[in-house]
């Protein structure tokens, strides 16, 4: 169960990352909503991190979160953002996807 708390945890800090994207592009009270945004999914995203951590170990919670986290604002961004999707970009993604799945196989 913790493990699906964890990856929910990571899908928050996606969110709050992609907030802080849409922060950046907007202004005015629309850019106050996405910042409120950020708020709401960094605090859930802490929180079941927390909650996660309570029985997975730090060092392997805290990998898989960033991970998570890494791996969707990526894609996050160049799928919304427009951000350029290189042949090295995604072969190191997948790299890390590959890292994260490990790290879940080996831990106890």
């Amino acid at each position: 169960m913790n493990w699906i708390i964890l990856i929910i945890a990571g899908l928050f800090e996606v969110a709050f990352a992609s907030c802080l994207g849409k922060v950046k592009e907007t202004s005015g009270a629309e850019a106050a909503w996405w910042f409120v945004g950020f708020l709401v999914s960094l605090t859930i995203s802490m929180l079941l991190l927390i909650k996660a951590t309570q029985t997975l170990p730090i060092g392997t919670a805290y990998a898989v979160w960033t991970g998570i986290g890494a791996v969707g604002t990526v894609l996050m961004g160049i799928l919304v953002f427009k951000d350029p999707a290189s042949f090295w970009r995604l072969f190191f993604i997948i790299t890390l996807i590959g890292s994260i799945i490990g790290l879940k196989a080996v831990s106890h």
